[in-house]
């Protein structure tokens, strides 16, 4: 490609450019000079080899479940929560939990994304890895106990917990925040939803949530209340609308439109987690079109390593494209410049690509086949920006030893599945 050839959208760019704190500058010749007067210059990037996008977003995140990832092969949701997940998650200490958060982190950052929206226990040990990383993140934590010691058994020290972490505020700069996680309608009683949503509208904070994953899951809260999650949710006044806080609905693979209005009303983020769905057989996908047509935000997440087996955004926009062009029966959907979008929607930060992969290749005419190619086949990520700050440099993670990383999480996953 030309040096002086660009091509740019609000997502993407091709060219020698100059990272500058939060934001890009495109240089045709790749140079810079400090008489211009960028005097907030942090670093210059040769582009020419490179190619420039917004950082990837995963808004549904088990980061800790790294050391639980391959687990559980060929069962069920519900089988694969009550006979592997649940069960091991009675080990999980804190320590584990920091160590699983890292290498999630080390993963992120080497594939593109900069933010995560979180969803585990001992959240006070997640937030500080973030913020370390250099990442950014919602980390929501729980408001009850776990494991659950039965009835009326939960002394109420997990609550107070996450209070405190909420009233302490942000870290890494406001780059790293505190939300509050109530797991799902067949986890969770009214009391306990209430609970959570309480809290987090307190602190105007973001509140988080499963909702409608599986066809039966549906059907029963049917059954017992009348009523589908999405609306039983409405029903006692669970969601926060964005300026209490918001309200995050992972899946909703198995929603009506009454409650897709529902989501749009409130405003809440419907988050698409397709390759999770898939593995674990819920039979059930989300519906792109009809949440558009219906006015909702959706948004794109992993899921857990647990279930998903990856925390690579990139590769879970490719399966959102797919399954839903598949699903509809309509090849139009999710064109690579929407999905990127939707891939990166809101983000404030910056990576580059290799265009040299070979993947990469052929770029097309004046570039026009670089952005299929790195959503449908990919490439290496070389460079990651938060804030303008090098994260990532040169295919190198800089606020992470990805090899001690992964030593300890080799070794902490031994200690978690032992005597299991």
């Amino acid at each position: 490609m030309e040096s002086g050839d660009r091509r740019v959208l609000d997502t993407w760019l091709h060219d020698g450019s100059t990272i500058h704190r939060g934001d890009v500058i495109l240089r045709a010749d790749g140079g810079w000079s400090p008489s211009n007067g960028d005097e907030d210059v942090i670093d210059i990037i040769d582009g020419s080899s490179k190619f420039v996008t917004r950082s990837l977003q995963n808004w549904h995140t088990h980061l800790p479940m790294m050391l639980n990832r391959s687990m559980g092969e060929g069962l069920d949701l519900m089988s694969w929560l009550n006979t592997s997940i649940f069960p091991t998650e009675e080990k999980v200490t804190r320590e584990l939990v920091e160590i699983g958060a890292r290498a999630a982190a080390a993963e992120m950052i080497s594939t593109g994304s900069t933010f995560a929206c979180d969803m585990y226990h001992f959240p006070g040990s997640i937030a500080p890895v973030l913020a370390d990383s250099g990442v950014r993140g919602v980390v929501c934590g729980p408001t009850t106990e776990w494991p659950p010691r039965g009835e009326g058994a939960d002394d109420g020290s997990t609550l107070k917990e996450l209070d405190g972490l909420l009233s302490q505020g942000s870290l890494g700069g406001g780059r790293v925040e505190y939300g509050v996680a109530t797991h799902a309608v067949y986890t969770c009683d009214e009391e306990v939803l209430m609970r959570g949503s309480d809290l987090a509208r307190k602190h105007g904070s973001l509140l988080h949530i499963h909702t409608s994953e599986t066809r039966d899951e549906v059907a029963n809260c049917h059954a017992k209340h009348g009523m589908y999650p999405i609306e039983y949710l409405d029903s006692i006044g669970y969601f926060l609308s964005n300026e209490e806080g918001g309200t995050v609905c992972a899946h909703c693979g198995w929603v009506t439109k009454k409650e897709m209005r529902i989501l749009a009303r409130h405003g809440a983020h419907a988050v698409h987690c397709p390759t999770s769905n898939q593995k674990l057989a819920c039979g059930g996908t989300m519906s792109y079109p009809a949440m558009m047509e219906a006015g909702v935000d959706v948004r794109l997440g992993t899921d857990g390593a647990a279930s998903n087996n990856s925390m690579d955004l990139r590769r879970e926009a490719k399966i959102a494209s797919l399954i839903q062009r598949h699903d509809h029966w309509d090849a139009s959907i999710l064109n690579p410049t929407e999905t990127w979008r939707l891939a990166t929607k809101g983000s404030l930060d910056w990576v580059t690509w290799n265009i040299d992969d070979i993947r990469m290749r052929p770029y097309g005419v004046n570039g026009r086949r670089l952005l299929a190619n790195l959503l449908y086949s990919d490439s290496r990520c070389v460079d990651v920006f938060v804030d303008g700050i090098s994260v990532r440099k040169d295919g190198v993670t800089m606020t992470l030893d990805e090899r001690k990383v992964g030593e300890d999480l080799e070794d902490a996953a031994r200690e978690y599945y032992k005597g299991i």
